[in-house]
């Protein structure tokens, strides 16, 4: 297997698709030296990327200091060595392969016939060549400055001594005897101050020279030369990997070796490009994209066709023959066995615990205003606990947190109104809603309608992740700035703003998915009669004392919660005491800001939800109430509310399905699905508020479980996902908390004061951001390019076209956000239909405007 080796020395670690490269004056295994015609007959073909390794990017250092070294005898020093793994370059994918040569065809630089003999005078012949042509913008270059950083021995009291190169990237072969160099070519990297841009030249030696152990029959010379601050995919390291990339292959070198002019020199390095794009193209998997295809169904490049959904119930038996043999592992890893997560485990079920009571009792509150107290707080509760549990145990996803959300809590005040409007006992009418919506559900299971969620791509999903994302700072902004309406303008507080219609609070809507709806903000925000004080003195202090206190508290929280979020990362106390407070952010900071505002300012009146205990929590609808007629007008209703739920419970089980979250036990779209159809027909009967998968809870549910890693590259910290716990038990265990939460009704949970809860929604709104690659490629417009990541996207699509994308994203974005948040209840009602029509424009629109390859590139996973 072929590597590139940067540094004097090589070692090969075998694995496909990669280069290494190393640097040393002595080598820890001796390779016999062999010359271009006996090495290479190895591989006498063009490499592929499945076939060879790359290390590269050497650095040695000699820092011996002036008292040390005249302590030492014979002149020793230190040699520091360091190797790293660098990928072939893939001449389809990764623009900058074309632009690098297509610039050094531009400038070229090449010395075809080149008479030195030692290192120094074809390196010094080369950079004089740099330094004189006719182009060259570098006035100000020093050769003797450039010549120093080339060695690892300029300025050091070594000087002379251990002439070594600093930087190379070299070619070495694995066989099952060791390891082989390619000692026909050296490429030499440098980065120098003093440089303006990047150079490169080539040099072609009249006779094989010996530089060395590993460097004995040397013809050809590649010398990179580039500033230090440079776009990641800009770098010497990566055009030398461009270069090295193309003279790994031997018949290119042959070829070389019999051009007589530069512009044949030139003629091969086109051709040599051209075999390597080809290459690629043939050899290269087809991108994996990330979607839910890629997780739940194999990816085809066919459109779906009628036979795709028959027969019926195929998807749900797949279900089961991926999930139930591993469903005993569900309750047992990480509990059971050497590698034990039990702390983890808890830390989660106290985070989902108090990420899903809050809007639990924040909906709860709202339906019960909306409805009159059909649907009120403890109802709401019990339907979380019952839902989540059943959820827990059953469903074929069990990280997939259940809510009720925003466009669940406008169906409801729809449904209230047409009640009043035609005299409908509301109980019953919501029941029969609730019944077709788990109907039509159950036909979209059966007859595997999960598989028109593929036509979703990663670019359309992050849309509406980062709209919900907004939507969260949305309502913490509104809610906040209606507290100061309220207080601070007045020395007294204004009771009038207890009566707010039930059409204006869900004028301040957000959308899909949102757990915290605007809406909630003016239902939470003034105390309802039953609990606000009427004494002088509650008036007196219901002022600006109270706002601004509760811009703090709101602040506090945000401030509190992502500190410790973050405190992981820090280097204070022990890692597992850190991952401990990492963990419990979210409950730690709700209860000190909940202790703060109740007992530190007990003279300052802060509101509290609205909470009217329920007569009857378990009474069932009486269906037989309802004319056909009625039933009739129910059915459009709940075929509406399934596409709702269709889309909703698909779309947050593919986010937190990902790739990059690394889950392994496989999926179960369909069987959820028709799960998610039986729970809500409970809750329908019983005059609970429905449920499906939201978000961000469960993405954020799967990274608490998630081992976490942080890499570097080229500069940049990455965390990646080692694995994740697939467990059961902190669904199960959160969704018994909140069942006992009805216990703590009305107090102390009324002492969570809504500031609290606003923080809770930044907090939520901070964290949900920080993967999702629209939110990225945005903050690039702000960023030197200097600083760019070097993702897949970077490195494979040129950079105006990723900004075009990006905007065509925000103007869908906008989309999303006109019906959304719309102050008009039935524009929302429409919005899974809005949805629907942006896969339209990602497969008919945009390739009008980007080419596909390039739409692909950034719907990639990597």
């Amino acid at each position: 297997m072929l590597a590139l080796l940067g540094g004097f020395l090589l070692v090969v670690v075998g694995s496909p698709g990669y280069l290494k490269c190393d640097m040393d004056d002595a080598s820890e295994t001796h390779e016999e030296s062999l010359g271009e015609e006996a090495f290479d007959t190895v591989n006498s073909s063009i490499v592929s990327g499945e076939s060879v390794r790359f290390f590269v990017h050497v650095n040695l250092q000699v820092q011996p200091s002036q008292a040390a070294e005249s302590e030492l005898p014979d002149g020793c020093g230190l040699l520091h060595t360091s190797r790293k793994y660098l990928k072939l370059k893939n001449f389809e994918e990764e623009i900058r392969a074309h632009r690098d040569l297509d610039g050094f065809l531009d400038r070229a630089s090449i010395i075809l016939n080149e008479t030195a003999t030692s290192l120094d005078d074809v390196l010094r012949a080369m950079l004089l060549r740099l330094v004189h042509k006719p182009d060259n913008t570098e006035s100000d270059c020093n050769l003797d400055l450039l010549m120093a950083v080339l060695f690892t021995d300029a300025g050091t009291p070594m000087e002379g001594k251990v002439h070594l190169l600093s930087d190379t990237i070299q070619g070495v072969t694995a066989t099952v005897t060791g390891v082989q160099y390619q000692q026909s070519w050296l490429c030499i990297i440098c980065t120098s101050k003093s440089l303006l841009k990047r150079h490169v030249c080539i040099s072609r030696l009249v006779r094989p020279q010996n530089w060395g152990e590993n460097c004995c029959e040397v013809r050809f010379v590649i010398l990179v030369l580039a500033p230090p601050k440079m776009k990641s995919t800009k770098t010497a390291t990566e055009v030398g990997r461009t270069f090295a990339t193309m003279f790994l292959d031997i018949t290119f070198r042959q070829k070389l070796l019999k051009t007589r002019t530069e512009e044949e020199f030139k003629e091969a390095l086109v051709h040599q490009r051209q075999l390597l794009t080809m290459m690629d193209q043939g050899l290269t998997p087809s991108l994996k994209h990330y979607s839910i295809s890629s997780i739940c169904i194999p990816k085809s490049h066919q459109p779906l066709q009628q036979k795709d959904f028959f027969p019926v119930g195929k998807g749900i038996r797949e279900d089961f023959a991926r999930r139930f043999p591993v469903y005993p592992l569900d309750f047992t890893d990480g509990i059971i066995g050497k590698n034990k997560a039990v702390g983890k485990f808890i830390t989660t079920t106290l985070f989902l615990y108090f990420a899903c009571l809050l809007p639990t009792i924040a909906f709860g509150s709202l339906n019960d205003e909306i409805t009159y107290g059909a649907i009120d707080v403890q109802k709401t509760i019990a339907g979380q606990s019952i839902g989540g549990l059943l959820y827990a145990l059953f469903s074929g996803q069990p990280l997939v947190v259940l809510l009720t959300t925003a466009p669940l809590a406008l169906y409801t005040h729809v449904i209230r109104g047409i009640c009043d409007d035609y005299d409908l006992d509301f109980n019953t009418f919501y029941a029969w809603t609730g019944l077709w919506n788990s109907f039509f559900l159950t036909l979209y299971a059966l007859f595997n309608f999960s598989l028109i969620m593929s036509l979703f791509k990663r670019s359309t999903e992050e849309i509406i992740a980062l709209f919900i994302s907004m939507t969260f700072v949305l309502d913490a902004v509104k809610g906040i700035v209606k507290i100061f309406q309220k207080y601070y303008g007045t020395s007294h507080g204004n009771h009038n703003a207890d009566h707010i219609s039930v059409l204006s609070l869900l004028g301040l809507g957000t959308s899909l998915n949102t757990s915290f709806h605007t809406a909630l903000n003016t239902s939470l925000l003034a105390n309802p009669p039953e609990l606000t004080s009427v004494s002088s003195r509650s008036a007196e202090h219901s002022s600006r004392e109270t706002a601004v206190l509760s811009l703090l508290i709101m602040l506090g929280t945000l401030w509190l919660s992502y500190t410790l979020y973050q405190f992981k990362k820090s280097p204070y106390l022990h890692p597992y005491m850190r991952e401990i407070l990492s963990d419990c952010a979210l409950p730690i900071s709700v209860l000190t800001f909940s202790i703060i505002s109740s007992y530190g300012f007990q003279e300052i009146n802060m509101s509290k939800f609205r909470y009217n205990p329920s007569e009857r929590l378990f009474k069932i609808a009486e269906m037989q109430s309802l004319s056909l007629g009625a039933i009739g007008s129910a059915m459009g209703l709940g075929f509406l509310l399934s596409m709702l739920f269709f889309i909703e419970q698909n779309l947050v089980a593919a986010l937190a399905n990902a790739p990059e979250n690394r889950l392994v036990k496989g999926t179960a779209y369909h069987w959820d699905l028709l799960l998610i159809a039986i729970i809500n027909t409970g809750l329908s009967l019983f005059g609970m508020p429905w449920i499906h998968a939201a978000y961000p809870h469960s993405p954020l549910h799967v990274r608490a479980l998630a081992v976490v890693e942080e890499r570097v590259e080229n500069g940049h910290i990455y965390e990646t996902i080692v694995n994740v716990w697939e467990t059961r038990l902190t669904t199960l265990g959160a969704s018994i908390l909140v069942g006992f939460s009805l216990l703590l009704l009305p107090l102390p949970l009324q002492w969570i004061p809504k500031p609290v809860l606003y923080g809770l929604f930044l907090y939520i709104a901070l964290t949900s951001i920080d993967a999702n690659q629209l939110f990225e490629r945005m903050a690039l417009l702000l960023k030197d390019q200097a600083s760019y990541p070097p993702t897949h996207y970077i490195r494979r699509v040129p950079q105006r076209k990723i900004h075009y994308f990006t905007g065509l994203q925000v103007l869908q974005l906008l989309l999303l956000c006109a019906f959304g948040m719309s102050p008009l209840p039935y524009m929302k009602m429409i919005f899974p239909l809005i949805m629907m029509a942006m896969i339209p424009i990602r497969y008919k629109l945009l390739p009008r405007i980007i080419e596909a390859k390039y739409l692909d590139a950034m719907d990639a996973e990597h």
